[in-house]
């Protein structure tokens, strides 16, 4: 497995959506579906922390353009 800090917002969601998959399936033996979902724990606060610093360089390039400033959550997460 990959070092998830090191990972672009698109290749964690892939992973993301992976295990979930696997999860979903219920082919997963208990002790793997833990570390499943451990490792997905830790790819959606990835996921969140890009997705917030994103939203934070959309904010400061509309206030530097006079534009209005705010943000809502992303959908689903």
């Amino acid at each position: 497995m990959s070092d998830i800090s090191a990972m672009t917002f698109e290749s964690a969601m892939a992973e993301l959506e992976e295990v979930v998959r696997k999860l979903e399936s219920g082919n997963v033996a208990l002790d793997d579906s833990i570390a499943l979902y451990e490792r997905g724990a830790a790819l959606k606060s990835h996921c969140d922390a890009k997705l917030r610093a994103a939203e934070e360089k959309v904010e400061m390039i509309r206030a530097k353009e006079g534009a209005a400033v705010g943000t809502s959550p992303a959908e689903g997460l």
